[in-house]
C-alpha cells in the first residue's frame, strides 16, 4: 500500500506555491507517495482554475514525484465550472492527482492502484 501523508483539516487556508512547497517539506511528508490534502484546507481559488493555482500547485508535486490527493466534497465547486470538471476527470486518469470524497475513497482506491 502505498504511503499517506494526511494533512491536517486545521491551518490557513492553502493559497500559494509556496504553501504547497510547505506541505512537500514537511516532516511526516517525506517519507510519503501521497500528500493527502482535505479540500477544505485550499483557498476557494484553487478551484477557479483561471487563477493558476491548481496549476502551480500539481507542478509543484509532479516536480517532487509526490503525488496529491485532494480529499473533500467539491461538487459546488465542479457543479460551477466545466474547466473544473474536465480538469478533475483529467486527472483521476492521470494518477499524479485525484479527486475522492473521503479517507475511505482514497483508500480503496489506492489499494486498486497496486
Amino acid at each position: 500500500m502505498p504511503r499517506v501523508h494526511h494533512v491536517s483539516s486545521e491551518g490557513p487556508p492553502l493559497s500559494s506555491g509556496a504553501d504547497a512547497l510547505g506541505l512537500i517539506y514537511e516532516d511526516l511528508a517525506q517519507e510519503a507517495d501521497w500528500i493527502a490534502v482535505p479540500a477544505s484546507r485550499f483557498d476557494p481559488a484553487f478551484f477557479a482554475l483561471d487563477s493558476g493555482l491548481a496549476g502551480e500547485f500539481v507542478q509543484k508535486f509532479a516536480n517532487y514525484r509526490l503525488r496529491l490527493a485532494v480529499v473533500g466534497d467539491i461538487s459546488a465547486h465542479v457543479d460551477a465550472s466545466a474547466a473544473l470538471r474536465d480538469f478533475v476527470r483529467e486527472s483521476d486518469r492521470g494518477g499524479h492527482v485525484i479527486f475522492v470524497a473521503d479517507a475511505e475513497e482514497l483508500d480503496r482506491r489506492l489499494a486498486e492502484e497496486r
